[in-house]
């Protein structure tokens, strides 16, 4: 799996749990639009941020761990948030 899949997915993952797992699905939706795109935006800040971690810790190797991989990373997100917001929009709202 290379950078941008992984970004993806952790975007597709991140937007269907907000969608459909019961108790936060409800918190989420409960929301207003500012407050989801922030909480959105920092769920897969945190998701890079991981992927930057494990292969600094050699735990994955995805990113290189320096000025470049922080360069990627910033790529990374993107391709995230892309993923994100074509899968919200296919997603039923919660009631």
């Amino acid at each position: 799996m290379d950078n941008s899949t992984l970004a993806g997915f952790a975007g597709i993952v991140l937007s269907l749990a907000f969608s459909y797992v019961p108790g936060l699905k409800e918190k989420y939706a409960a929301l207003s639009a500012e407050y989801k795109a922030l909480v959105m935006l920092g769920a897969l800040l945190v998701a890079c941020l991981f992927i930057m971690a494990a292969s600094c810790l050699e735990f994955m190797k995805y990113v290189a761990c320096d000025v470049t991989g922080i360069k990627a990373l910033v790529g990374l997100f993107v391709s995230a948030i892309v993923a994100n917001q074509a899968t919200y929009l296919l997603t039923p709202p919660a009631k």
